[in-house]
């Protein structure tokens, strides 16, 4: 079985091992797009997931997923083989997972409040009373305001959506969220916000982020660890500054190229957020401690 090209940080401390990833292999007819691939996601990270164009970043989520079949290879999920579990086991898995597709993708004949109550109707026997006061409470941690969970997709804006879209991925309280491109088609103010987000729910929320992204804003501000995908594998994984000196012409070129040369430290300098129901948020957490 291979290990990724480098591992560069050391794993001694880092915890439990939320989802581990052996030997994976993803093939569409004769087309192999990834092959013997290892993965480790530790809990209480958030963990940036890139690689070129086409390399398949999607695809390996949407295997962890079981959302497209896999030829070979074992994912484990909170130290479970799905593969090898009893039905039962498998709904108690899935109900530990959250997904936030790259589009949102919010079901448009419902409601805000419809959209977030679906996997409780899926997994839980609610009252509507109490999957309501859930659904608001959810809008609430996303940074929306209260009317929002009234409205349709058709009536939010492209930001508004991802955060809609992220309360249904919270919806039964979430060990695991697989967030693919969230801050894709945010401009450089709402995708900064989306990040402090993210960060804020998984210190608030002990929440382990798998994020599959290209957007270099995210890896320098908000990820732990990055993996690089390449040559159908995982060929790099560490911090940024492992990145930064890995010698590969890709990871280079990425890390080091003209965009990433432009992006302030907001490791040191964090984005306050603009959206009033995210400073309203803000200043209540800040209250409260």
């Amino acid at each position: 079985m291979n290990q990724p090209d480098q591992t560069i940080s050391d794993r001694n401390g880092k915890g439990e091992v939320l989802l581990s990833v052996r030997d994976v292999c993803v093939a569409f007819g004769k087309n192999t797009v990834l092959e013997h691939l290892d993965l480790d996601v530790y809990r209480g990270e958030i963990l940036g997931f890139v690689g070129g164009s086409g390399t398949g970043k999607s695809v390996l989520m949407r295997s962890i997923l079981r959302l497209i079949p896999r030829q070979k290879g074992e994912i484990r999920i909170l130290g479970e083989d799905y593969d090898a579990v009893d039905e039962a086991k498998k709904i108690e898995l899935d109900m530990r997972l959250g997904v936030l597709f790259q589009h949102g993708a919010l079901f448009s004949a419902l409601t805000v409040r419809e959209n977030i109550q679906v996997p409780m109707r899926e997994y839980l026997d609610l009252p509507k009373p109490l999957m309501d006061e859930l659904a608001e409470l959810k809008v609430a941690m996303v940074g929306l305001a209260p009317d929002a969970v009234d409205k349709y997709p058709s009536e939010l804006s492209g930001g508004m959506i991802k955060r809609a879209a992220l309360a249904r991925a919270l919806a039964l309280d979430p060990d695991l969220v697989f967030l693919d491109e969230p801050t894709s088609g945010l401009d450089p103010i709402g995708a900064a916000e989306f990040d402090e987000l993210i960060a804020r729910l998984r210190d608030t929320l002990g929440l382990t982020v798998y994020m599959v992204t290209h957007d270099l804003d995210s890896l320098f501000s908000v990820c732990d660890r990055i993996a690089v995908l390449g040559d159908k594998r995982v060929m790099v994984e560490g911090t940024i500054d492992d990145m930064l000196s890995f010698d590969d012409p890709w990871v280079q070129s990425y890390f080091r190229g003209k965009r990433a040369r432009m992006i302030p430290d907001r490791k040191q300098e964090p984005v306050m957020p603009t959206d009033p129901a995210l400073m309203q948020a803000s200043s209540q957490k800040s209250e409260a401690t």
